[in-house]
């Protein structure tokens, strides 16, 4: 053996052991190109300040009053995420909590208003959550350089303006000359007719890990829509009939035909906005909420099909197989924090003499579900691979079984009858945004005692909206 080789054979070990040149831990955040980490948030700060809702109200009324109670809207002030919020602080430090707050009220948090939970001494732009400036201020977004080259965690640019007395606006259609009216410039920005606007905050990723946690945007990007160029817009920025019409046609909306709805499914947010305008004696806005409430509803109720079939071994009926189809959304049925939310089968089977089968998916009058429903969602793992429900411990997710765009999950019920005795069947796909278990916990953590009471009126946590999404009845005659 040559010398040479031999002094390789001894330094090769140590180029691949020593700990001196050890790889950077994977998917580090950089702080310094992320200063609000581990909100992936950027702004290009200058004299130009954010402007708030009802600033923008005086000039676009009609786009104000379909923002209003929103989902953008009361995105900081939902109790719900203001006691999880709060959970998330005690538990992990705000050092956490912050990549929450970079969506929740992103102009607040690149300010440095926001210095943890709770509602008190905040200013209107902060209390706003997703406010018009928001939306309108984004310049740009860095999803290819955040941590896992993909959108996370509020990965977006915000330039409200270039000086005190200039202020920028970005908006999908071409300014005509007087956009603005001398109060602000406009700007034409492809990215706002497009689902990589929503993608930064539609899509969670653990902060230290970056693994996903919500997908929202993901699963929308490996769907049907997403190659026939529906985005997100599409469908939430729509009425309910235009919205059955991008989803079922797969065609773009005319320009004319978008709004400021921003619709979701939280239904118990819609109530409690109503029921906190309704209190503060302002009608129109109780109507305001009322009126998404049911957009929501119709949309929850138009979004899947069921179908329901015998399934035969030796001549005799040997199960039932229930066909759950998710026919509108351009997501997963659900979405979001599918760890928590609750999509499920409630199923009943009678006999000729309208004897009870079997039965399965029901709710007790405490809103607790029976052990045994078939709950469509996803379980979320800890770092030792423990069950969690909390977003800033989630790693990994041992189970997903949410229903994509455009596809179906098929569930079996084990039912063996005699010959000739017919079987009727009775489904019902119904959803709520949480166990009420969980929705109780984070009510009664919210940083201010008695809000309930206080801007709602109610003294009691009420049940959580569940709907009905669809439901259908057969009669199985078995050979």
């Amino acid at each position: 053996m040559k010398p040479s080789a031999i002094v390789l054979l001894i330094v090769a070990p140590l180029l691949f052991s020593s700990p001196a040149i050890a790889a950077p831990p994977h998917m580090q955040t950089d702080t310094g190109f992320y200063p609000y980490a581990p909100s992936l948030l950027k702004w290009e700060k200058t004299e130009a300040e954010f402007t708030d809702p009802e600033t923008c109200g005086e000039c676009h009324p009609e786009k104000y009053e379909q923002w209003q109670g929103s989902m953008h809207a009361i995105a900081f002030q939902d109790p719900l995420y203001q006691g999880e919020l709060n959970l998330a602080a005690t538990k992990a430090g705000h050092d956490t909590t912050r990549q929450c707050e970079g969506c929740h009220t992103p102009a607040a948090v690149v300010t440095g208003e926001i210095k943890g939970p709770g509602l008190k001494g905040l200013s209107p732009i902060a209390l706003a959550g997703v406010s018009c400036d928001v939306c309108h201020s984004v310049k740009g977004h860095t999803h290819w350089q955040t941590p896992s080259h993909q959108p996370e965690n509020g990965s977006l640019i915000l330039s409200p303006g270039t000086g005190e007395e200039e202020l920028t606006k970005y908006g999908p259609t071409a300014p005509d000359e007087d956009c603005g009216d001398g109060f602000h410039t406009c700007i034409q920005s492809q990215l706002h007719t497009s689902s990589e606007l929503c993608a930064s905050c539609h899509q969670v990723f653990n902060h230290r890990t970056h693994t996903p946690i919500e997908v929202s945007y993901q699963e929308w990007r490996d769907s049907p829509y997403s190659a026939k160029s529906i985005h997100c817009q599409d469908c939430h920025m729509v009425d309910t009939k235009t919205f059955k019409r991008s989803a079922d046609e797969l065609v773009k909306p005319d320009r004319t035909e978008y709004r400021h709805y921003f619709n979701g499914a939280n239904l118990f947010l819609y109530n409690l906005t109503a029921l906190a305008a309704e209190k503060k004696g302002n009608k129109e806005l109780a109507a305001n909420a009322r009126e998404k409430y049911d957009m929501a509803l119709a949309r929850l109720k138009a979004a899947a099909e069921l179908a329901v079939s015998p399934v035969y071994r030796n001549g005799r009926l040997a199960e039932i197989r229930i066909r759950v189809k998710n026919i509108r959304a351009g997501h997963n049925l659900p979405t979001s924090l599918t760890n928590i939310r609750q999509m499920w089968l409630e199923v009943t089977a009678t006999g000729p003499d309208g004897k009870v089968l079997m039965s399965t998916g029901s709710l007790d009058p405490k809103g607790k579900l029976a052990k045994d429903t078939r709950i469509f969602n996803t379980r979320g793992q800890d770092r030792n691979l423990n069950f969690s429900i909390y977003p800033w411990e989630i790693e990994s997710f041992s189970k997903n079984e949410t229903v994509p765009p455009k596809g179906f999950r098929d569930v079996f019920y084990g039912l063996s009858m005699p010959e000739k005795t017919p079987v009727t069947v009775h489904a019902t796909l119904r959803f709520r945004q949480a166990a009420q278990e969980i929705a109780e916990k984070l009510l009664r953590l919210v940083p201010d005692p008695g809000h309930l009471e206080k801007i709602y009126g109610i003294k009691e946590i009420p049940l959580l909206p569940v709907v009905d999404m669809t439901e259908t009845t057969v009669v199985i005659n078995t050979p």
